[in-house]
């Protein structure tokens, strides 16, 4: 781990990070904080030990999307709770992929929770938390400038990408991959990485035998049992595949 690296000053603070500068323009620290928020901040907690296991989740995973062709913002981590990126400028489209009917795809359809869907599902969202977050579509994204045509069809090529490799990798840890968000961003020379995170705040998850949920929906819907559940998605996912 490198040790000459130091914080600059506070580029960014979200609702589960902290984005600092450094002394190399083109690098930045991520600092993942305990914070615990849902319906786009308007519940809020502390979850002990949160920002370690989802620096560390994160910090396991996307180096082996790497070698499988995905390439990311990140370069190593720092400490428990922070971790040495790439600088990015991030894409206001938020990426969802869905494997199974859940959450508000399910309210919004009228489709059973757990149903499974039969090819995944990618959807977009406006990063915006004052306005929820809303669904829309390429072409709105495009219109208002968020994205071009190409940096789109970049993302939804990479976040299948994520989604190949991600759904198996659980699956051999006795886990199933229901729905996941992914955030992108571009480096200096415009080229499209995957940024932000992979972790139970990012992904729903299920006990593959159980379908007990191991994500941030035990703190949405009040189920408990939460910095557990995050303490086993750590432990499941470095550990080796189940025979």
């Amino acid at each position: 781990m490198s040790t000459n690296i130091s914080r600059g000053e506070l580029k960014y603070e979200g609702k589960a990070k902290r984005v600092y500068a450094t002394s190399t323009p083109t690098e930045y620290i991520v600092e993942y904080k305990d914070d615990a928020t849902a319906f786009n901040g308007v519940k809020k907690a502390q979850i002990g030990g949160k920002g370690a296991i989802n620096n560390a989740i994160t910090a396991h995973l996307f180096p082996q999307l790497e070698q499988a062709g995905v390439p990311t913002h990140f370069i190593e981590r720092l400490s428990d709770t922070e971790q040495r990126v790439r600088a990015v400028t991030i894409i206001p489209v938020e990426v969802i992929v869905r494997n199974v009917a859940a959450g508000s795809f399910s309210k919004r359809l009228g489709i059973e929770e757990g149903t499974p869907l039969s090819r995944p599902v990618v959807e977009y969202c406006y990063k915006s938390d004052a306005l929820g977050d809303p669904l829309i579509n390429t072409d709105t994204a495009v219109a208002l400038g968020w994205a071009t045509p190409e940096q789109l069809s970049r993302i939804r090529e990479l976040a299948l990408n994520v989604q190949a490799f991600l759904v198996p990798y659980f699956l051999e840890r006795g886990v199933r991959l229901i729905d996941f968000k992914l955030e992108f961003g571009t480096l200096q020379d415009g080229t499209v990485v995957l940024a932000d995170e992979i972790s139970p705040d990012t992904c729903r998850f299920w006990d593959a035998e159980t379908n007990e949920k191991m994500d941030k929906d035990r703190f949405r819907r009040d189920l408990g049992g939460v910095e557990d559940a995050y303490a086993e998605m750590l432990r499941r996912v470095t550990a080796p595949a189940q025979g």
